[in-house]
């Protein structure tokens, strides 16, 4: 439950509803939808709270700063690929699962009429 309370902070009521809504404007629908670094940080705050973890002791295992760790799970920065695979290893993850848990956050805030072309996508992409 606690997951979907932060995907919904994420994407607003409004947002949902012009995401579902299959005429609106290509461009405004790809503006409208969750960035992929707010919903990899959702998803990480999420895991580690479910570890009961501190930014303190998740970010010193990833060696990287609370600050940044704090900054990457409230979606404003945009960590590189390598500080993804630390931060997720340090959560006991592998990329594979942190992907997949994400792709599977999208879906649940995308319209079903495009939940097919993400599962194609992810499928190539694995």
């Amino acid at each position: 439950m606690a997951e979907s309370k932060s995907l919904m902070y994420l994407v607003s009521a409004e947002t949902s509803r012009s995401l579902s809504n299959e005429r609106a404007d290509p461009k405004e629908r790809a503006e409208r939808e969750p960035l992929w670094r707010h919903m990899v940080g959702a998803r990480l705050r999420s895991l580690r709270h479910e570890r009961d973890e501190t930014l303190t002791e998740t970010a010193k295992r990833a060696g990287v700063s609370w600050q940044y760790l704090s900054e990457i799970e409230r979606g404003t920065k945009e960590p590189s690929s390598e500080v993804i695979a630390a931060v997720a290893n340090a959560l006991d993850l592998t990329l594979l699962d942190l992907t997949q848990a994400v792709a599977d956050d999208l879906r649940a805030v995308r319209p079903a009429s495009t939940t097919a072309v993400c599962s194609a996508a992810f499928a190539l992409a694995a």
